[in-house]
């Protein structure tokens, strides 16, 4: 038997309602498919009255100037060849660099043997 009376019941709380913040079960099953669907498309922007899509990892313009655009990615490849290309050639000359210098201290130490058996032969004559 309790000491101070009744035990402690709280009353229950009635179950909530679920209230969903969500408009999309109201519309019907094609506006669902169109909306949620699987069909994205290519994510697309206005900026300044030009039409921006990103399509490939890059952004294309969709109106006016896709020509030039097209021209503007020609030359950006054209580019990154010919820096290829450059690195290319600073590396060949780097090597032609270590292989004279290496050659002319050879030759140096060659030079140098020769003169002292000069000498040698001198002073044995």
């Amino acid at each position: 038997m309790p000491l101070f009376g009744s035990t402690f019941s709280p009353k229950k709380t009635p179950p909530r309602k679920s209230a969903s913040l969500s408009n999309l079960h109201a519309l019907d099953r094609t506006t669902k498919e169109v909306e949620l669907g699987l069909d994205y498309g290519f994510p697309t922007i206005s900026i300044a009255g030009q039409s921006l899509k990103f399509e490939n990892g890059q952004w294309i313009t969709e109106s006016g100037g896709t020509g030039s655009q097209r021209e503007v990615q020609r030359l950006r490849k054209r580019n990154q060849q010919l820096e290829e290309e450059n690195n290319l050639l600073r590396l060949k000359s780097d090597i032609l660099l270590d292989m004279l210098s290496e050659t002319t201290a050879e030759s140096h130490l060659r030079e140098k043997e020769l003169e002292e058996l000069k000498n040698l032969s001198g002073r044995r004559k």
